[in-house]
């Protein structure tokens, strides 16, 4: 069983520095062949961190696409990762949903919860990055969009009473160790390994997501009617 990030623990964040950021792009682009592009950075301004868009309430500063056609810069070439993060050493790793992976995007603590599920019956699971806005993303076979609202009511839970977010085609996520502004880094909560290179489908995963996301529900509305 791998190693993840305790629901407590507090993990370290990384500097994003320029340098760091090319060599992890380009790990990801050869390693597990996900399509990758560069998006917004951080700029110091009177002693802050700005999002380079120019947005002072940009609600993720340094953590979004830079341009409106991004979808057609992700690239899977080392050599053009490379040229890019040359050019632009401080800018984001943003991939693509709906490619080679959907993602699977739930609150944190139901994250946590279905994690723990999921590894103790043993289900096939594949990377999880733990955001800094205290959300977690579920990496799995793309065509996730299609199949989760069915698989949601069949669980016994309604789709627009549950946060959980299908990732697909034409969206994207941030890959760590990008940061969010002052926010703190994207982290891996279950890195990539080759243990884990076959990404698992939606089906194996659902039930616990489902479930640990309605408990969030259930939780919430018991706080709101106390």
């Amino acid at each position: 069983m791998e190693e993840t990030i305790g629901v407590t623990e507090t993990a370290p964040i990384p500097k994003q520095r320029g340098e760091q950021l090319l060599d992890h792009a380009v790990r990801y682009a050869e390693e597990r062949h996900w399509d990758v592009f560069a998006g917004t950075w951080l700029e110091p301004v009177d002693g802050r961190e700005l999002c380079s868009c120019g947005a002072e309430d940009c609600p993720a500063p340094g953590a979004h696409p830079a341009v409106k056609d991004w979808a057609a810069l992700a690239t899977g070439s080392a050599v053009q990762v490379r040229r890019v993060w040359g050019k632009r050493p401080e800018a984001s790793i943003l991939l693509p949903t709906g490619r080679t992976f959907d993602a699977l995007d739930v609150p944190e603590s139901a994250g946590f919860l279905a994690l723990a599920r999921l590894e103790r019956m043993q289900r096939t699971l594949g990377p999880v990055t733990l955001t800094p806005d205290h959300r977690m993303l579920f990496f799995v076979l793309p065509g996730a969009s299609a199949k989760v609202p069915d698989m949601v009511r069949r669980y016994g839970w309604s789709p627009a009473a549950i946060d959980l977010v299908v990732r697909g085609e034409g969206q994207f996520v941030a890959a760590p160790p990008t940061r969010f502004g002052g926010r703190g880094a994207v982290q891996w909560a279950r890195r990539p390994t080759p243990a884990n290179r076959w990404l698992p489908d939606t089906e194996e995963l659902i039930d616990a997501l489902a479930y640990a996301c309605g408990r969030e529900a259930a939780a919430e509305r018991a706080r709101r009617s106390s």
